[in-house]
């Protein structure tokens, strides 16, 4: 009957569901030394599980919070600000100054750094015998999940990772299904930089350029590669909506470049907390919850 292929149906999907729970708790132990490749092709060797840990990137120090190894951490930069419990670790100065003496000192067991981990400051801090890994994937936004699952085997919180990548996935999933009712899909445009140094957005190559397009809009810079823009293409695309970091668009939108544009004359330049779009790390999926009801106001009511 109907009915007991229903049962039989429900009770595949219960196996297919604890099939998958126990291979997701199978991979709870990192076997050390643990050996992987970065994006470049540099081969790094983790001997044991890190104890010490200095962070050389705001993302890695948010999810080795989410992880539940945020004990780990004896330094961090400037620039790693959340969670604010971070404050209390001793800050080895900015990613691209740091002081090296200060890591040292920390006998750091690993140095973990993201994007900007700058590649002269990273031999140098090689050349005194740490270990350090760069920890990015930039080309696509789902890219985030790797560097949390890296994470998560670097420092032996595999099951901690699994579930916070799930989460997130789970959390852009209902924002997608939301978004499947849209009969339009605007034009966008993500200001990175701006002013007399030039424009700056994410192009269509760039993890920022794909949460964009997830969140229902269509990226203007999409056929752009890398993060530079010229005016003449902004005005040129003329975009529905401006989407800017939280504290920038009371300056942006009085600037003689910008002022023309029709999403500043019909008032479409939004505010957004640029860290959760601008970070590789688990608060992504909120930035893309937070973009979609900018685009998409209409879907989200409640």
């Amino acid at each position: 009957t109907e009915a007991t292929e229903a049962t039989e149906g429900a009770e595949a999907t219960t196996e297919a569901t604890t099939e998958a729970t126990e291979g997701a708790a199978e991979i709870t132990e990192t076997v050390y030394p643990f050996t992987f490749t970065e994006l470049d092709g540099t081969e790094v060797v983790i001997e044991s599980e890190p104890e010490k840990i200095v962070s050389m990137g705001p993302n890695v120090t948010e999810i080795l919070y989410a992880l539940g190894a945020g004990d780990k951490l004896v330094g961090r930069t400037d620039y790693c600000t959340y969670p604010e419990e971070v404050s209390s670790v001793e800050s080895i100065g900015t990613m691209y100054t740091p002081d090296i003496e200060k890591i040292v000192s920390l006998e750091p067991d690993v140095v973990l750094g993201s994007t900007h981990f700058d590649a002269e400051v990273e031999a140098n801090i090689k050349e005194q015998g740490i270990v350090t890994a760069a920890l990015y994937d930039e080309s696509e936004y789902t890219g985030v999940y790797d560097i949390i699952t890296k994470v998560g085997q670097i420092v032996n919180k595999n099951a901690e990772a699994a579930e916070v990548v799930a989460s997130m996935k789970e959390e852009v999933s209902e924002v997608t299904d939301i978004l499947a009712a849209a009969e339009t899909k605007p034009t966008v445009y993500y200001v990175v930089g701006y002013g007399e140094y030039g424009d700056y957005t994410a192009g269509g190559d760039t993890f920022i350029g794909g949460l964009i397009e997830v969140a229902g809009g269509e990226n203007i810079a999409k056929d752009v590669s890398g993060w530079s823009y010229d005016l003449e293409s902004l005005v040129a695309a003329d975009p529905e909506i401006i989407v800017i970091g939280t504290g920038m668009k009371d300056d942006f939108v009085t600037q003689e470049n910008y002022k023309d544009l029709t999403a500043v004359k019909e008032g479409k330049v939004y505010e957004i907390d640029n860290d959760l779009l601008e970070l590789q790390g688990p608060r992504n999926s909120e930035g893309i919850k937070a973009l979609a009801e900018i685009i998409h106001p209409e879907l989200f009511t409640e």
